[in-house]
């Protein structure tokens, strides 16, 4: 039997490099004219990405501590964005979960290709009420509720046909008991300390503008070289 034909010598650089970035025209950003505060900001601008027909704009990258103090990252929704700061919710027995209780700091990353624009937070991380979490899950789908309710987030499942009957399983209850309590579903919020906007250019003159949280409670400005 003959061997299967390898890739051919560099195939995954030759795609990689051919890929481009922002084939598309970028919207201008104009650091004088911003909000003291960053949050009216990222509102505009999220509004902005949704207009512009990006897909998933309230997906984010959530990255945490593990006990070693080594990086972790995974993708996640974004629940709100107010004056207390940025929401998201998990298990408190997730990875992520333990993470937080051990080391309650985070950074946050949205990315909106569309408009060729991102946004990073970085602050304290802290517990919403038992309340609000279970607000949280109960306003949100049935399939976010089934999902809440499938088996142990982050522990090791026997077999994916495991994963199907616990899932199936959690889809009947989700629809017979919509007010089912996921006991571990907890809501964080990161009260942000640095927010940073990045506007992308063709050029490469990308405009970086950070809000840095103030001892007094307000807001610093600076832009950032590229």
């Amino acid at each position: 039997m003959s061997e299967p034909d390898s890739p051919a010598p560099h195939h995954f650089t030759d795609l990689l490099h051919a890929q481009r970035v922002w084939d598309t025209e970028l919207p201008s950003f104009d650091p004088a004219s911003v909000p003291p505060a960053p949050v009216p900001l990222f509102h505009t601008w999220f509004a902005e990405a949704v207009a512009a027909g990006q897909a998933e704009p309230h997906a984010m990258s959530l990255a945490t501590a593990d006990a070693e103090g080594l990086p972790d990252v995974r993708t996640l929704l974004l629940h709100d964005a107010d004056e207390r700061g940025f929401h998201f919710a998990t298990h408190a027995t997730s990875a992520k979960g333990h993470q937080l209780a051990a080391r309650p700091h985070a950074a946050l990353g949205f990315y909106w290709p569309a408009q060729g624009r991102q946004v990073r937070v970085r602050g304290p991380v802290v517990r919403c009420t038992p309340a609000e979490s279970h607000a949280d899950l109960h306003a949100r789908s049935t399939g976010a509720l089934a999902a809440a309710l499938t088996g142990a987030q982050s522990e090791v499942v026997g077999s994916a046909a495991e994963l199907h009957r616990a899932a199936d399983a959690a889809w009947e209850r989700a629809r017979a008991e919509p007010d089912a309590e996921a006991p571990t579903w907890t809501r964080y919020v990161v009260e942000p300390a640095e927010v940073e906007f990045f506007q992308g250019d063709a050029r490469r003159r990308h405009i970086r503008l950070r809000y840095r949280r103030q001892e007094d409670g307000g807001w610093a400005r600076e832009l950032l070289w590229p």
